[in-house]
């Protein structure tokens, strides 16, 4: 039987994840793409989504939503490539991506020697991705782990018993996560993330912004991503990482869009408050 036979399609909350593959594959192919991600058309073609997509809703608004949430995974993707490449130059050899997904940065980012990426999601979404890089034949540019277990779970365990020593530096990136989990368990992650970072550790987060539920969950289709978001980011994150022992910078989506040459032209519709991409070093 071959691994396109054998693949699980994706389902749940995990189904996301080849939709931001879509979005990658789609930033791939311009001329000016803000990061390359060679494997990103196979993970979407691999779950139905290429190259052709649902087509965007009839409704203007629920077109612009769509859009816009595209337009985020762009650059959050950007923003923490850009926190990953700096921990390594600052000499961190761990990384741990947590509900990693279709992220592909073990094969398409240059890793120091030394460098160990663990993996850490569920099975079915793993089993599919390894189907998927064996049709591939793509070849991780670092020691690449993957860690099937439930964040709900014993995950620090299984990351111990597969080998992160928490004794030294990490950089944990917790992309597109927080936003599906309750406020209680975005709180026990991030204790249990803390409790397993050495100083100097570093992490990436993205979180999703206050009132971002009320615009684009309300009226979300059943199964969208948006349907499943259910937690948004403290009033003040730098603090609520401050009380957990690291020392933060909040930013925006519009900040980092104009830093990356893509500078969102319409005004925004409210007061700017803290950003959604927090970057994070470990006192």
């Amino acid at each position: 039987m071959t691994d396109e036979q054998e693949r699980v399609q994706p389902s749940g909350v995990w189904a996301t994840a080849v939709g931001v593959a879509r979005v990658r594959a789609l930033e791939t192919e311009r001329e000016n793409a803000l990061f390359r991600d060679p494997l990103a058309q196979a993970f979407a073609a691999a779950g139905g989504l290429w190259p052709s997509s649902p087509p965007l809703p009839d409704d203007e608004a629920a077109r612009r939503r769509r859009l816009a949430v595209s337009f985020s995974i762009v650059i959050r993707t950007k923003f923490l490539d850009d926190l990953l490449q700096q921990a390594s130059a600052s000499g961190v050899r761990q990384v741990v991506l947590l509900g990693a997904g279709m992220d592909s940065r073990a094969f398409r980012l240059d890793w120091p020697e030394g460098t160990r990426l663990f993996e850490v999601d569920t099975a079915a979404p793993l089993d599919f991705k390894a189907s998927v890089l064996r049709q591939e034949r793509a070849v991780a540019r670092c020691e690449r782990i993957t860690v099937a277990v439930d964040l709900r779970e014993d995950w620090p365990g299984a990351l111990a018993a597969a080998g992160h020593d928490p004794a030294v530096p990490t950089v944990w990136i917790a992309e597109g996560l927080l936003i599906y989990l309750p406020e209680d368990a975005v709180e026990l992650l991030l204790a249990r993330i803390s409790a397993q970072s050495a100083a100097g550790s570093r992490m990436g987060l993205t979180l999703g912004s206050r009132g971002v539920i009320e615009r684009f969950g309300t009226d979300a289709a059943p199964g969208s991503a948006a349907s499943m978001w259910i937690s948004e980011m403290p009033d003040d994150p730098v603090g609520w990482l401050a009380g957990h022992g690291w020392e933060a910078g909040s930013h925006t989506l519009r900040e980092r869009a104009a830093a990356y040459g893509r500078p969102i032209s319409t005004p925004p519709q409210r007061e700017e408050r803290p950003g959604g991409l927090i970057s994070a070093v470990r006192r």
